[in-house]
C-alpha cells in the first residue's frame, strides 16, 4: 500500500515520528503541499492524507488508484465526502484526541484575561518593579472567577473538558447543547436555552461545531443580549463570530475581553478588524497542538489506516 501524507509538517515538525505509517507501506511525507501540487503528489497512492489540503471531486476523480481518505484533524470539510462516497472511498478522520487539549487552552485564554500575567512578567523585565514605590503594582483589573457564571455553548466532550475546569476554579456553568443529557446536571452546572445563557453568563465559551445554523453565532444581535462587560472565548471555530460586530463591541466596552485561538480565515488577514481590537488575544490554532495531543492524533490516523488495510475502517465520516 503506498499512502501519501499531503502536509503533515503541523502535525509532526519534528518531534513525532512517521514509523507507524511506513511499518503499513510506502509513505511519502510533504511538509506542505500547493493545490496545483495536490493531483501530481497523490499520483497512484492508494491511501492520502490531508489536514487543510483539500480534497475536491476533481481530484477524487482523476486518482483512479485512491482507495482512502484519511484527515489529521477532526473537522472534514476539506474533504468532498459526497464524491468520495460515490466513489466507494472511506474518508475517515481523528475524533476526540485534543479534548483535554483544548478545554485547558480555554482556560488559559481566560486566566490570560483575568491577570495579564505576560504584560506583567514583561513589565517587571522592563525594571518597572525594581523602580516601583510600592511593594506591587497592576496595569489592568484583576479579575477573581469563583462565583461567577460561564456559559458554555456546546457541551460535548471538549465543553465538558472546559466546564470541569471551571467548576474547580469555583464557577458556575450554564450550557446549552442541542443534545441534553441531564446526568451532567449538578450544583455548579445546569442546561439553559440560548437566550438565558447569553443574558446571564460572565464568560462566554464557544465549544459547538461550525453548521449552517451556528455559522455568525456571535453577532451584533446576540451580543446585545449579554451582560454588559461580558469575557468571550472562542477556541473552536472562527466562523462562529461575526468578527467586525465583535470587535466593535470590544471597542465599545461592551464587550470586556476576547479570548481567541481561531478566525475566520487562517492565517488570520492582515485586515482583520480584531487585530485592532481593544482587550483581545489571539493566538494561532495552537489549543489542539500539545506533544501530547498530536502523538494521539497520530496513533489514531495510523489506527485509520491499519483498520483500512484489513478491511474494516473505522472512524468513517461518509
Amino acid at each position: 500500500m503506498k499512502t501519501v501524507i499531503l502536509d503533515g509538517y503541523t502535525e509532526n515538525p519534528g518531534d513525532l515520528s512517521w514509523n507507524g505509517f511506513e511499518a503499513i507501506g510506502e509513505t511519502l511525507v510533504y511538509d506542505r503541499t500547493d493545490a496545483s501540487e495536490t493531483l501530481a503528489r497523490i499520483g497512484d497512492a492508494d491511501a492520502v492524507f490531508t489536514n487543510k489540503v483539500k480534497i475536491t471531486k476533481d481530484i477524487i476523480l482523476q486518482c483512479p488508484n485512491l482507495k482512502f481518505i484519511g484527515v489529521l484533524a477532526t473537522g472534514y470539510n476539506v474533504v468532498d465526502i459526497q464524491a468520495a462516497r460515490e466513489r466507494n472511498i472511506p474518508v475517515a478522520n481523528i475524533p476526540t484526541y485534543g479534548t483535554d487539549a483544548v478545554g485547558q487552552f480555554a482556560i488559559a485564554l481566560l486566566l490570560e484575561i483575568c491577570h495579564h500575567i505576560g504584560h506583567h512578567d514583561q513589565a517587571v523585565r522592563e525594571g518597572r518593579w525594581t523602580n516601583n514605590k510600592d511593594w506591587c503594582f497592576w496595569d489592568h483589573p484583576l479579575i477573581e472567577l469563583a462565583h461567577k457564571t460561564m456559559g458554555i455553548i456546546g457541551y460535548g466532550r471538549i465543553g465538558q473538558a472546559t466546564g470541569r475546569i471551571a467548576m474547580a476554579l469555583g464557577m458556575n456553568l450554564l450550557v446549552y447543547d442541542a443534545m441534553k443529557n441531564p446526568a451532567l446536571e449538578n450544583e455548579l452546572c445546569r442546561y439553559a436555552d440560548l437566550p438565558e445563557l447569553l443574558s446571564s453568563a460572565d464568560v462566554i465559551a464557544l465549544h459547538c461545531p461550525l453548521t449552517p445554523e451556528t455559522e455568525g453565532l456571535i453577532n451584533k444581535q446576540s451580543i446585545a443580549r449579554m451582560k454588559d462587560g461580558v469575557i468571550l472565548l472562542n477556541n473552536s471555530r472562527g466562523p462562529l463570530i461575526v468578527e467586525q460586530d465583535l470587535a466593535d463591541a470590544l471597542n465599545s466596552g461592551k464587550v470586556y475581553a476576547a479570548g481567541l485561538d481561531v478566525v475566520s480565515t487562517e492565517p488570520i488577514l492582515a485586515n482583520n478588524p480584531l487585530l485592532k481590537a481593544r482587550n483581545c488575544i489571539i493566538t494561532p490554532h495552537i489549543s489542539w497542538a500539545p506533544r501530547e495531543s498530536r502523538q494521539r492524533l497520530m496513533d489514531i490516523a495510523v489506527e485509520n489506516l491499519r483498520a483500512f488495510a484489513r478491511g474494516a475502517p473505522i472512524n468513517v465520516v461518509n
